[in-house]
């Protein structure tokens, strides 16, 4: 199943926020991406009943093996988009992160790999 752009977002913070903290937990989502409970309580139903994370018995929230493959993808989108973007066209850091988690999102797979290519050929020179 697709999930929206708000989904990828909250793969990509929780697992951002497990590689730097051990776990996470809904309060954590919330603070990351300045959101309410109530949003965050919402998402992570929507989540877990897509078999992207799942809740152990204190409420710490893990990653599936699915959602961590999607959550990592989201996560590569952004860093070559934000490198592409600094790197090759010069874009300030600032602006760039913006724009890096827009495009994230809408990027086709053919502009993301000619990007790839075009970031890694540019860091071997």
């Amino acid at each position: 199943m697709r999930i929206h752009q708000s989904g990828e977002d909250y793969l990509e913070t929780i697992l951002l926020l497990y590689r730097k903290q051990g776990y996470v937990r809904s309060t954590d989502i919330a603070n990351a991406l300045n959101y309410t409970k109530a949003s965050i309580s919402r998402a992570v139903g929507i989540l877990r009943d897509n078999g992207d994370i799942y809740l152990d018995a204190n409420k710490m929230i893990f990653l599936t093996e699915k959602g961590e493959k999607r959550a990592n993808e989201i996560y590569e989108r952004h860093q070559l988009v934000h490198r592409f973007l600094t790197e090759v066209l010069g874009v300030d850091e600032a602006t760039a992160e913006v724009d890096a988690c827009r495009m994230e999102h809408i990027i086709s797979k053919q502009t993301f790999d000619g990007i790839k290519k075009l970031v890694e050929e540019g860091m071997e020179k």
